[in-house]
């Protein structure tokens, strides 16, 4: 992934934004970032998808994320991921009626398109379905630990997804943001009244950027 320098928001050059907060659906659609360089797909091939992984494996319940660490081979799951990913794109633009050129809606999105987003997402649920284990150890509290018949990462996809339909059907929705700042593609839940941006880099950019634009307009001002 090609970047031009370091980035300004704590992650390092040449990786995706840290936004430490969100979702992990929300996070999801945020492997699409962009930067001076353009953008980019932290999913481009298995060695990323591997990497993100790793990253929200303490995120998921239940302990699912414990078998992350080394999570095989990827390459059957890859599409799935990306399939997930770009349909809560197209579903999140519905919801923020994201008017930025890589929503590739121009404003409200078709219904055809978030029906089939709609669909994407049910697969995805359906990919790698789970139960519930009741742990009941002598030595401590009993806990939830979840359990699939399938492997960890395809367990991973489903829960993300399953996450999704929470967001997406629950009151959080409305609280979803497509950040404007100039050249950024990611989105957050707006947790703050005053809350504008995706981060406070892309803060700083949109304050210079207006800065620029009244200057410009009005010379010598």
């Amino acid at each position: 992934m090609e970047t031009t320098g370091p980035r300004t928001d704590g992650s390092p050059a040449g990786s995706a934004p840290l936004l430490p907060g969100e979702p992990l659906p929300v996070r999801l659609t945020n492997t699409l970032w962009a930067d001076t360089g353009g953008v980019h797909d932290s999913l481009e091939d298995t060695a990323g998808l591997a990497a993100w992984l790793e990253t929200i494996a303490p995120l998921l319940p239940g302990g699912a994320g414990d078998a992350l660490a080394e999570p095989g081979d990827l390459t059957a799951l890859l599409p799935g991921f990306r399939e997930l990913r770009d349909a809560l794109r197209v579903l999140a633009a519905d919801v923020t009626d994201d008017t930025r050129p890589v929503a590739g809606s121009g404003g409200r999105v078709d219904p055809s398109a978030t029906r089939a987003a709609a669909e994407a997402v049910d697969r995805a649920c359906a990919h790698a379905p789970g139960w519930s284990h009741l742990a009941w150890p002598q030595d401590g509290p009993p806990t939830r630990v979840l359990r699939s018949a399938h492997e960890p990462a395809a367990a991973a996809l489903s829960l993300i997804a399953e996450d999704a339909v929470r967001l997406f059907a629950g009151d959080d929705r409305t609280s979803l943001r497509a950040c404007l700042a100039p050249g950024c593609v990611l989105y957050f839940l707006r947790t703050h009244p005053r809350r504008e941006w995706c981060s406070a880099a892309c803060g700083n950019r949109a304050r210079v950027a207006r800065h620029y634009q009244r200057h410009h307009a009005h010379p010598g001002t």
